[in-house]
C-alpha cells in the first residue's frame, strides 16, 4: 500500500489535539504523543500512528481506558514504589513511573517502580532511553493480553511481554535492546494485515500444533478468538531454544504482577466473565541503576562504547556488510526521517481523516487535495539520539 510522508510538526500537533479532543489533558496528551511518535521515529511503525486510533482512541471511546490518569502511589520507600494507574493513559503512567525510578536511583543508587491497572504504554524503549539519557542503566517490561503459548503448548496464556534494556554509551546513540519475548508481536501482525503481508513462517502456532501460514488478517483473527497463539523467542518446541523465550516471558509476567498484586495471564484479555469488554489492567515495572553510584557515568559510557565497537568490528558473515548493536538501526532510521516526517499508509490515512472530521479539527494532510505545507512545522527531537 502506498505511503505518504507527513511532516513531524503536523502529525505531532494533530495527534496531540486529537488526544485532547478525546478528553486527555493537554500536558498529558503531549506525553502520549511523544511516546507514540517516538516509535515512528525509530522505524517501529507497528506501535506508532498505526495504533493511534484502534488502541488508544477507540478504547477511550469504549470506556475501557480513562482519558484522565489517576497516578496513585500505593506504597513507597527510598528505592521502590508501587503505583496503581486506575486504567489511565499508559504513556503518562509509564513516564512518571520511570522518572520516579530514575530520581530514586540518582539519590540512592538504584530505583524500582512497579505498576498495576495500567494500559498499553507504547514502545518500552522510550522508558529505557529516559534512563540512559540520565546516565542510568534502565530496564522495563510489561505484561499484555494473553496471545503467546508456552513451550509445548498451543494456547495463548501470557502476553508478548517485552523485556527491554538500556545502557549509556559514548556513541551518538545508547545501547537500547527493545523486543518482545515472543518471536513477533500482535502489533506486527496488525501491521502486516494493514499492508497485506503474510505472516512469517514459524511465528504462530494453531491450537492443533501446526504452524500458521498465509494471510496476516486471518492469523490475527485466529489469535483473537483463541484458535492460534504466537510463539516465544526460539520458536516451536525446544530445538531452537523456545524454552528460553518462555522463561524470559514468565519472568516479565512475574515482575509485572507479583510485586504490585496485579492481574496476569488470562485476566488480561480485556473481557469479563460474560464476554463484555473491560479495561485490560496491565502491569509494568521500571528499574534504574545510576552509574555514578559505581565508578562513574563517563567510565560506563566509554567501556560500553568499547564493548559494542569491538562487537561490530568482529568477523562478519560472507554475505553481510555490517554487524549492528541494539539501537543502531533505530538511530539511522531517525536520521533518515529527521527532516521529512513519518510515512503513513492508506489505512492509517483514512483513520486520521476520520478522527479529524469527528472532532472538527482544522487540518489538511499531504495525502489530500489542497495541502500546501504546514506553517507550524519545526524541528522535532528523538529520544534515541544523545
Amino acid at each position: 500500500m502506498p505511503k505518504v510522508v507527513c511532516p513531524w510538526g503536523l502529525i505531532t500537533d494533530f495527534v496531540t489535539d486529537a488526544f485532547v479532543g478525546y478528553g486527555v489533558p493537554r500536558e498529558e496528551a503531549e506525553i502520549c504523543t511523544d511516546v507514540l511518535l517516538e516509535s515512528d521515529k525509530r522505524g517501529i511503525e507497528s506501535h506508532g500512528c498505526n495504533r493511534f486510533k484502534p488502541v488508544y482512541l477507540d478504547r477511550i471511546k469504549a470506556g475501557i481506558q480513562s482519558a484522565t490518569t489517576n497516578f496513585e502511589i500505593i506504597k513507597e520507600t527510598e528505592t521502590t514504589a508501587v503505583i496503581d494507574g486506575h486504567n489511565g493513559m499508559g504513556q503518562v503512567i509509564g513516564k512518571r513511573a520511570m522518572q520516579m525510578a530514575i530520581d530514586k536511583a540518582k539519590k540512592y543508587g538504584m530505583g524500582m517502580v512497579t505498576v498495576r491497572n495500567s494500559c498499553h504504554y507504547g514502545i518500552a524503549g522510550y522508558y529505557t532511553s529516559m534512563a540512559t539519557e540520565n546516565g542510568c542503566i534502565g530496564m522495563t517490561g510489561t505484561n499484555a493480553r494473553p496471545s503467546v503459548a508456552p513451550t509445548f503448548g498451543t494456547e495463548g496464556v501470557f502476553g508478548t511481554n517485552p523485556f527491554t534494556l538500556g545502557v549509556p554509551t559514548d556513541e551518538k546513540f545508547d545501547f537500547n535492546f527493545d523486543c518482545a519475548t515472543s518471536i513477533t508481536q500482535n502489533g506486527k501482525i496488525e501491521y502486516y494485515a494493514r499492508i497485506k503481508e503474510d505472516v512469517h513462517p514459524g511465528t504462530i502456532i494453531n491450537i492443533d500444533g501446526t504452524p500458521v501460514e498465509g494471510d496476516a488478517g486471518v492469523a490475527l483473527k485466529k489469535i483473537r478468538e483463541g484458535s492460534a497463539a504466537l510463539c516465544t523467542v526460539g520458536g516451536i518446541g525446544e530445538e531452537l531454544g523456545g524454552y528460553k523465550g518462555y522463561g524470559f516471558a514468565l519472568f516479565v509476567e512475574f515482575l509485572s504482577s507479583v510485586l504490585q498484586d496485579g492481574a496476569y495471564g488470562k485476566d488480561l484479555d480485556g473481557k469479563d466473565e460474560n464476554g463484555n469488554i473491560r479495561p485490560y489492567h496491565l502491569g509494568h515495572f521500571f528499574i534504574a541503576i545510576d552509574t555514578n553510584h559505581f565508578l562513574g557515568e563517563d567510565i560506563c559510557r566509554k567501556k560500553a562504547g568499547d564493548i559494542i565497537r569491538g562487537v561490530r568490528a568482529s568477523r562478519k558473515s560472507p554475505d553481510a556488510t555490517r554487524i549492528f548493536t541494539a539501537g543502531e538501526k533505530e538511530y539511522e532510521i531517525w536520521k533518515q526521517r529527521e527532516n521529512s516526517g513519518v510515512p503513513i499508509n492508506e489505512s492509517v490515512q483514512s483513520e486520521i481523516n476520520a478522527v479529524r472530521d469527528e472532532l472538527g479539527l482544522d487540518y489538511t494532510f499531504p495525502w489530500e487535495e489542497g495541502y500546501s505545507g504546514y506553517k507550524n512545522d519545526r524541528p522535532v527531537k528523538s529520544h534515541i539520539e544523545r
